[in-house]
C-alpha cells in the first residue's frame, strides 16, 4: 500500500515489533484483544488465521482493520455475534481513536477480539460496550508511531565540502538519508517532508550552505517511522 502515492504524507500506527495483547473479564467472559501492524489486507488475515489456531477452543474471533496512509481499505467481521454487536464496535474505536489534539488518524493497524463466553448474556448494548472498551483499552497502553513520507533529495558536492555540508545540513536540522561517491563528487542524501514549502526551505538552506554552488534535486519518496516527541 505505500508505495503507491496518498493523499495523506503522514499518519499514526503502532510501533513497529510484536503483536501487542490485552485482556479483560466482563461478566465472565474473556476478551483477549491482539493488535498487529499491518500494512496489506493479507497481514490483517494472517492476524486473524493465527488466532484462530492458537484459540481454537474460544467461541469467536471477532476483527476489524484500517490499511493505508489514507485509511481507505476498513473492513470487520462479527464471527458469529450478533450483526453489528463486534466488528463495527471494534472498527469505530480504531478509526475514532484520537491521535492528537482534534486528529484521527490511526492506520495500518488490525484488531482480533477473541472471546470465551463465560456463561452471561451481556445483550446487544452489552456486546457493543464490550468489543469497544476491549480495542480502547488496548490501544491506552500499545506505543505509536508518526509514519511520515518524506521527499529523499540529493547534493551534489566536490569531495573537499562534502564532510562540512553534511555537518551544516544536521546542524539546520535536516535528516541525512544516506552518501554516495563519485570519482570527482560526493552526493549527499537529506529527507525532509514531503511537501513543497519543506522542499523549498531545504533547496534555500543549500543554496546559502554552499553560496549558490550546489543544487537540491528533488527525487523519490520513503515512509518513515517518527516517534512522537
Amino acid at each position: 500500500m505505500q508505495g503507491e502515492e496518498s493523499r495523506a504524507t503522514s499518519y499514526t500506527t503502532l510501533a513497529a515489533g510484536s503483536d501487542f495483547r490485552h485482556e479483560l473479564e466482563i461478566k465472565r467472559s474473556r476478551f483477549i484483544t491482539v493488535l498487529r501492524r499491518a500494512d496489506s489486507e493479507d497481514a490483517a488475515r494472517d492476524l486473524v488465521a493465527g488466532l484462530r489456531r492458537e484459540f481454537h477452543d474460544a467461541r469467536h474471533h471477532c476483527s476489524a482493520f484500517i490499511i493505508g496512509p489514507d485509511r481507505d481499505i476498513q473492513r470487520s467481521n462479527d464471527d458469529g455475534e450478533p450483526s453489528g454487536t463486534a466488528g463495527i464496535p471494534m472498527l469505530e474505536a480504531l478509526a475514532k481513536r484520537e491521535t492528537a489534539p482534534g486528529a484521527a488518524d490511526l492506520s495500518d493497524v488490525s484488531a482480533v477480539v477473541v472471546r470465551y463466553f463465560g456463561g452471561v448474556l451481556l445483550g446487544a448494548g452489552g456486546l457493543v460496550r464490550a468489543y469497544s472498551e476491549s480495542v480502547s483499552s488496548a490501544l491506552n497502553l500499545v506505543p505509536l508511531v508518526r509514519r511520515s513520507r518524506l521527499r529523499i533529495c540529493s547534493v551534489e558536492v566536490p569531495h573537499a565540502a562534502a564532510g562540512k555540508l553534511e555537518n551544516d545540513l544536521r546542524a539546520a536540522n535536516l535528516v541525512m538519508a544516506g552518501t554516495s561517491y563519485g570519482a570527482r563528487h560526493t552526493v549527499l542524501q537529506v529527507a525532509v517532508p514531503d511537501n513543497a514549502g519543506a522542499i523549498a526551505d531545504a533547496a534555500e538552506r543549500v543554496q546559502l550552505l554552499t553560496a549558490g554552488s550546489a543544487l537540491l534535486a528533488a527525487k523519490g519518496t520513503e515512509w518513515v517511522d517518527v516517534p512522537f516527541p
